[in-house]
């Protein structure tokens, strides 16, 4: 089964993001559990914590068809011991609310290494990172998200996101996001259908499938291998529709939370629609 839906807002409290999703017909969505652009936030109270399982329970939502998103300013790649203990420890609170919540797993984008370590060495203080928090925590799963390769931005060659995962300890709590659009940025040919069965073939012989944990459904604003990350609305960037399509046919992608986050959120209810429409 295809679990579709989007990144949904959880503006006034977490409980409202199951509610904002039913409202644009999603079997799936995405949240932040704090202010994404803050660094601490209070922590959740019981009265939103059961508002939000309620609305969970009531929309048909479990931990399957949701995943969570930590900040965007957290970087678990920090070269520098200050911003890597701020980093953690920001990690750490944000899968300590996603276990209270009832969550399973945790989006994030693996880290930069800022021009200050080399690419190996940033990948080892990610994989610490990992190790640091998951002993901390007992049950959600920390998801890495491949990344286009902007800037000093790590995760955006599989190779490199199977090297963090060698290097976690317990292999049964790490998983994997593929974002569309970083992969098509990042010189992974999504686009044509050879193209997509060799990038997919390459996916599991250097990942493995048991690993992905979700997606990010996304078409591309700028060209392929741009290195740049700039999402489009589904079918008019240089991605194209196609490739949607044949992820909604491929059981593959089953079971698992498609996520929408194309920049007008006012069609995401229609692009919602055109992706279940594509399922045999």
């Amino acid at each position: 089964m295809k679990y579709i839906g989007a990144h949904v807002s959880a503006a006034g409290g977490v409980q409202n993001a199951p509610v904002n999703a039913y409202k644009i017909g999603a079997t799936a969505f995405a949240l932040f559990t704090k202010n994404q652009r803050q660094w601490s936030a209070p922590a959740l109270n019981n009265q939103t914590v059961e508002a939000f399982k309620e609305n969970c329970r009531q929309y048909g939502y479990g931990p399957d068809q949701i995943l969570a998103h930590d900040s965007y300013l957290i970087n678990l790649g920090h070269p520098e011991l200050h911003g890597l203990e701020k980093s953690r420890a920001a990690f750490l609170d944000e899968l300590m609310r996603c276990e209270v919540l009832g969550l399973s797993t945790l989006n994030f984008h693996p880290g930069s290494h800022l021009n200050k370590v080399s690419e190996t060495q940033c990948l080892k203080i990610i994989a610490d990172s990992l190790n640091y928090v998951l002993d901390k925590t007992r049950s959600v799963i920390p998801v890495i998200e491949n990344t286009a390769g902007q800037g000093t931005n790590m995760g955006f060659a599989f190779e490199q996101i199977a090297e963090i995962i060698d290097q976690v300890e317990e292999k049964d709590r790490i998983g994997v996001c593929i974002d569309t659009c970083h992969a098509f940025s990042a010189g992974y040919d999504l686009k044509s259908e050879e193209g997509f069965d060799k990038v997919w073939e390459q996916f599991e012989s250097i990942i493995g499938f048991r690993y992905l944990k979700g997606m990010h459904l996304n078409d591309s604003k700028k060209l392929f291998a741009s290195r740049v990350d700039r999402h489009e609305s589904l079918g008019d960037g240089t991605l194209g529709v196609e490739i949607f399509k044949r992820i909604m046919q491929d059981p593959r992608f089953d079971g698992i939370p498609l996520i929408l986050e194309t920049p007008n959120d006012t069609i995401w209810p229609e692009e919602i629609e055109l992706l279940k429409g594509f399922v045999l």
